[in-house]
């Protein structure tokens, strides 16, 4: 692809989006407004990040500030993560532990082995990336940890009974608890390149990128969300598993609620 992508062209792109929202409409299916909505935040959204980035990447400080951003969707995720995973108690920190573990890893592999140049835009991509998949992982996750403790209340506080601890616990529920959550993840990597071909390469294919080429980049991609999401679910159960008992070893969940701390 030699041109540039103009207004027009992505005006072009909604015609679909705009066939959706038509149809559904007509059949009153009570889509058509979120379907809408969608695609304009999505759209407003994108151009205040790429107007935002172009300003950090070109500024006289840019490695500095790129480490602000990373800082800043660090924090939004947290916070998101948080709202949707509030039976957790101090779920705010088992949060930001999953989030910045894996983002820390992931940097540390990609930049620490020379895989990518350490370079402000590559600090950015491979952040956002990693963040921005970690985020389904760390709230499945909690949900699934919340829901294991609930329903098997009974057998957790006989294994307690019978002298095991927090690890042990973690041990022994953990494994149903991380496979659920990995579950998405996992399957999305299996189909890769059979069902649909990932982004990161439709993208690198579309802009006249060799091929092979495109797909050495994907697999940098595929790895790290993996390797991201993974670390992000074995941390939110271990920390969140920690934070689920008292000092003495009570369950902090009762009635259906955790009680307060």
């Amino acid at each position: 692809m030699t041109e540039s992508i103009g207004v027009w062209e992505v005006a072009a792109s909604l015609s679909l989006v705009a066939v959706a929202a038509v149809v559904g409409w007509w059949l009153q299916l009570g889509v058509t407004r979120r379907i809408v909505v969608a695609a304009l935040r999505a759209g407003v959204q994108l151009l205040v990040v790429g107007l935002l980035l172009t300003a950090v990447v070109t500024a006289r400080n840019a490695q500095w500030w790129v480490w602000v951003w990373v800082a800043v969707m660090v924090a939004i995720t947290s916070f998101i993560a948080r709202r949707r995973a509030p039976e957790i108690p101090g779920g705010g920190l088992v949060s930001v532990a999953s989030v910045v573990g894996a983002t820390a890893v992931c940097l540390l592999v990609i930049f620490g082995f020379g895989v990518l140049d350490y370079t402000p835009i590559n600090v950015v991509v491979v952040a956002g990336i990693t963040i921005g998949n970690t985020l389904p992982g760390i709230v499945l996750s909690g949900k699934q940890l919340v829901d294991a403790l609930r329903e098997g209340r009974g057998q957790i506080e006989s294994l307690l009974a019978l002298g095991f601890d927090v690890l042990g616990v973690t041990r022994f529920a953990g494994g149903e608890i991380a496979r659920t959550a990995l579950i998405p993840q996992i399957e999305r990597t299996n189909v890769v390149g059979l069902i649909a071909l990932p982004g990161a390469m439709t993208g690198l294919l579309l802009a006249g990128t060799d091929p092979v080429d495109a797909v050495l980049v994907q697999l940098i991609v595929m790895y790290l969300v993996l390797g991201a999401v993974s670390i992000s679910v074995v941390v939110t159960i271990a920390v969140g598993m920690r934070r689920m008992f008292t000092p003495d070893l009570r369950l902090k969940i009762a009635a259906g609620r955790p009680v307060v701390d």
